[in-house]
């Protein structure tokens, strides 16, 4: 595992990426496997602004996606990438990785963060971007925390669990039951590892990441874990209410390979997108829903001409409701 940076919290240093973008860990309460610390990694804009943007990563996950960072600062924004918890550059040696059995657990870090890019940095405009599990997590914690953000662009925000209806009702069910009394029971889940494949440029992708961080075949799935993200979709389900306009960009189509193929690169093959575009509204009174033809499970991270799309759609999104 890398190492880690400084947990102190006044102290902010060149991040593995190296520059610009600089890091600062900060600790939050212990949970019952000990130490906790959440990290936040920046990059400033060209020119001083008032502008940012906090950006969350899914599930087996970490900030490294550095399009979406040019992309916001570009556009006069300053970025603000967050790895929660035992995530990433906040995973420690002592800690299950990835693993909570509540999601508004990630409040303490997303509040803190928060505090930092308003409060000491003085933005006065911030608007939150997250993927997958983030996009289930982000919205929860603006409903319930009310912290004053202009929008948020979700990229395939996970919205409900895929896989069979028996799977969403009955199978929940009994997650429910057994994550309330065996929360460190490994689900057994078959993973191809062909998403992480994809993306990581030593094997058919684009982009330098760090395996120990995000895994080929990603990291184990726990009851405890999977009931928290179950009752955090029954709440998206029963309707939140966000009152900042809502992007949610998915890809077109959800794919299904037995065997690695061209499907792998131009779908999501993670997630299914129907399911997220039939829960997108639930969220907010104004949500936008964007397809991108040829997509990838991280919408931002896909092959050309993909990328370039969603990233237009955001723009275009932008200028008319967000200014």
């Amino acid at each position: 595992m890398p190492d880690q940076p400084p947990a102190d919290p006044d102290e902010r240093t060149v991040d593995v990426l190296g520059e610009p973008y600089v890091v600062e860990t900060f600790a939050l309460p212990d949970d019952d496997e000990g130490a906790v610390v959440a990290t936040l990694v920046s990059r400033a804009a060209e020119r001083p602004t008032r502008r940012a943007v906090l950006h969350v990563h899914g599930f087996a996950d970490y900030f490294f996606q550095t399009p979406a960072a040019d992309y916001w600062t570009a556009r006069g924004y300053d970025f603000y990438a967050l790895d929660l918890r035992k995530y990433g550059r906040s995973l420690r040696e002592h800690q299950t990785p990835n693993f909570v059995t509540d999601l508004t657990a990630y409040y303490e870090e997303l509040d803190e963060a928060y505090s930092r890019i308003v409060d000491r940095d003085g933005h006065d405009h911030v608007v939150v971007s997250a993927h997958s599990t983030g996009g289930l997590i982000t919205p929860l914690w603006v409903h319930d925390r009310q912290p004053a953000v202009a929008a948020l662009v979700l990229n395939s925000p996970w919205l409900d669990l895929q896989g069979s209806l028996l799977l969403r009702t009955a199978g929940t069910k009994a997650i429910d039951q057994i994550g309330a009394r065996r929360p460190y029971l490994a689900i057994p889940r078959d993973v191809s590892g062909f998403y992480a494949r994809s993306l990581h440029h030593e094997h058919d992708g684009e982009w330098e990441f760090d395996l120990a961080w995000k895994p080929l075949t990603s990291w184990p799935v726990y009851a405890g874990w999977l009931r928290a993200v179950r009752r955090g979709h029954a709440r998206a389900h029963r309707g939140l209410d966000l009152s900042v306009p809502v992007l949610v960009l998915t890809s077109a189509a959800s794919g299904h390979p037995k065997e690695y193929d061209e499907s792998v690169s131009s779908t999501d093959i993670v997630l299914d997108v129907e399911l997220i575009r039939k829960w997108a509204h639930k969220l907010a009174g104004h949500v936008t829903v964007v397809r991108v033809d040829g997509a990838m499970h991280d919408v931002t991270m896909s092959r050309e001409p993909a990328r370039s799309r969603a990233f237009d759609e955001i723009t275009r999104w932008l200028d008319a409701y967000v200014g």
